[in-house]
């Protein structure tokens, strides 16, 4: 086969997905908290909900005539209901609807990880990384907003504790790679959750791509700069999802969901701009940052206006030193399900910094087909087997520092 020839379908390496998500366990803060705190720490309960969509926001209705056998979360002031949108892996999309639901109307390995591990043979996945899926949100925003921050750090702690000892543990050693979610109102608490987690094995975290927007502080306040320094010291990488900031971007309040969708690029490229433009990247030169859900072709453009600006000294940065484009060469990764302008674009982006995800068990998902679809891509983009081996896995594993895990090639 000559080199630049996209492999068959059946040719491509045995993916890692570094955007997965996991449904928290109905009973594992009802059984790890001391009995005094566990009416108030996060458990679950059976009601019928009705689930809404107006004015582009979901809301919900307790208790409701016409509404469906719900799993509520209820934790300490805060009530979240479970939705079939969690977790609609295996179902055709045009099937998939906004409604209530329990944990056993959703596909077993949603929550279990041993099904987890049968779909993830089934769909050609070797390992993958997890995000949260319902109340802790996908960066822990859910013990963040809780007043008392003494409960919400020991809950955060058995959450991490079942991350790395329960779901990535047993036979999902190698397979579910670990994330562990710091203590966001606290950069000090998180350096010290940072270093046990990564004593027990876990060498990732999950950030917000603006934690100003959830009331922490700024990447312009050198607050975080002694995590940042534990992450290099424990080689640990900072991955960042979509909504993270817990905010989407839209035009106006009557906007239509299609249009947050439309533009969710744009929360990465703001934290991009913040990690460069408050010199985290240039103190902490060792770190790497991901951007899960991101896609890469907004990627070459942010990077040559970022290039403009500091080239000129304009808007109080810049003038002298690296580039934003140099600084970033190598250490900021993007991630792709569907891009296929990122991917015929990169060369630009740079076909080392581009991450493959399979978003198990979203709507946005490709299960059971990541990859038929991830073929689908490459051969449009006309990438060769080595591109093909560096997105599909070959760069998660320079990435995430994989072979802590035992996977090498």
């Amino acid at each position: 086969m000559a080199n630049d020839v996209t492999p068959a379908e059946e040719d491509l390496p045995l993916i890692i997905s570094v955007d997965d998500h996991v449904m928290e366990p109905r009973e594992l803060w009802q059984e790890q908290l001391p009995p005094s705190l566990r009416e108030r720490g996060p458990r679950v309960v059976q009601e019928k909900v009705a689930l809404t969509f107006v004015g582009g926001h979901y809301g919900f209705e307790r208790n409701a005539e016409d509404g469906q056998l719900c799993d509520v979360w209820l934790y300490d002031g805060s009530v979240t209901p479970t939705g079939f949108l969690h977790g609609p892996a295996g179902v055709p999309r045009e099937q998939q609807r906004n409604v209530a639901a329990v944990y056993e109307d959703l596909r077993d390995g949603t929550w279990n990880r041993d099904a987890r591990l049968e779909d993830m043979t089934l769909n050609h996945v070797e390992a993958a990384i997890n995000y949260p899926n319902i109340f802790p949100r996908f960066c822990g925003q859910g013990f963040l907003e809780r007043e008392d921050k003494d409960l919400a750090l020991q809950c955060l702690q058995i959450y991490n504790d079942w991350m790395i000892e329960e779901w990535c543990g047993g036979p999902a050693k190698g397979r579910l790679i670990p994330l562990t979610l710091i203590p966001m109102w606290d950069p000090q608490l998180a350096v010290e959750e940072v270093r046990r987690c990564a004593d027990k094995g876990s060498y990732a975290i999950a950030f917000s791509e603006n934690p100003s927007a959830l009331g922490c502080a700024t990447m312009y306040s050198g607050d975080w700069d002694p995590l940042w320094a534990v992450c290099e010291e424990t080689e640990t990488t900072v991955s960042m999802h979509i909504g993270s900031s817990s905010k989407m971007p839209s035009t106006s309040p009557d906007a239509p969901l299609a249009t947050s969708m439309s533009l969710y690029a744009q929360n990465a490229e703001g934290s991009l701009a913040d990690w460069i433009f408050s010199g985290t990247l240039s103190r902490f030169t060792d770190i790497k940052i991901a951007y899960a859900e991101s896609q890469v072709g907004w990627m070459p453009f942010q990077l040559e206006r970022m290039d403009s600006v500091y080239r000129e000294g304009r808007g109080g940065v810049g003038g002298d030193g690296q580039l934003p484009s140099e600084i970033a060469k190598d250490r900021v990764y993007g991630c792709v399900f569907d891009d296929l302008f990122g991917l015929k674009s990169r060369y630009e982006v740079g076909v080392q910094n581009i991450l493959f995800e399979t978003d198990y068990p979203h709507s946005d998902g490709t299960f059971p087909h990541s990859r038929k679809v991830a073929h689908g891509l490459f051969a449009a983009a006309g990438m060769n087997a080595e591109e093909c081996y560096q997105v599909i896995r070959g760069n998660a594993i320079a990435a995430y520092g994989l072979e802590r895990f035992g996977i090498t090639e």
